[in-house]
């Protein structure tokens, strides 16, 4: 059996009662990165076996871990922070379980864009969640389909990279199109910033440095 836990996106108290009990009966965890996952296991005094499965390696060991459920070994998947699968390893194990038959369950929990995308004030009835943009080949083209979607649209970007989308995506959707930028949810110096994408731009450009995990939420065009 493999369990997809989602785990806390920075304050270590966003996690379930049930990811906790998951976590001490389960023969072994696989985590993005080990020494990120035993900050979070240790302070909960859980020393089940972690194992790194991560985009560098999941192809390889994908099969041979699907090999061990079958054999009646029980897992649990993480990701660094966040729900497993969202920008971050775990669709091709699921996929694998799946097509084995293998039994999966994921817990629901914590994750970046949906509270950021109800705390900006836009509108959360429908909405496209786009995840990382391409860095180079294809960038412009992605930008030119999300500046078109008649809803609201989500992003996540690095902080060394923010000040050029917030650029980007003025030149795509226009400078008055409302945007919200939230950074470092959850945690001490946590900022949810709703504004035209130009105020954005002229508001962070300002910055001395930009810091923390940043989600960018766009109003929907209202063209059409």
């Amino acid at each position: 059996m493999l369990y997809l836990i989602p785990t806390p996106i920075g304050n270590l108290e966003d996690i379930t009662l049930r990811a906790l009990r998951i976590f001490r009966e389960v023969n072994l965890i696989l985590a993005e990165d080990t020494r990120t996952s035993k900050k979070l296991l240790s302070h909960y005094e859980i020393e089940t076996p972690l194992r790194s499965y991560h985009a560098h390696n999941e192809h390889a060991i994908t099969g041979e871990l699907a090999d061990q459920m079958e054999q009646g070994t029980v897992m649990a998947l993480i990701s660094d922070a966040g729900m497993p699968g969202i920008s971050d390893p775990g669709f091709l194990l699921a996929r694998e379980c799946v097509r084995r038959g293998i039994r999966v369950e994921c817990l629901p929990g914590a994750t970046a864009f949906v509270p950021a995308l109800i705390a900006s004030g836009l509108p959360s009835d429908k909405f496209f969640f786009e995840g990382f943009l391409p860095h180079k080949k294809g960038r412009q083209t992605r930008l030119q389909f999300l500046a078109a979607l008649p809803h609201t649209f989500i992003l996540y970007e690095s902080p060394h990279r923010l000040i050029k989308c917030l650029g980007q995506l003025a030149e795509a959707c226009g400078p008055q199109r409302m945007a919200c930028v939230a950074r470092e949810l959850t945690k001490l110096h946590e900022e949810v910033r709703t504004d035209t994408l130009e105020g954005l731009r002229e508001f962070y450009g300002a910055q001395a440095k930009v810091k923390g995990e940043i989600v960018v939420v766009v109003e929907g065009s209202k063209e059409g």
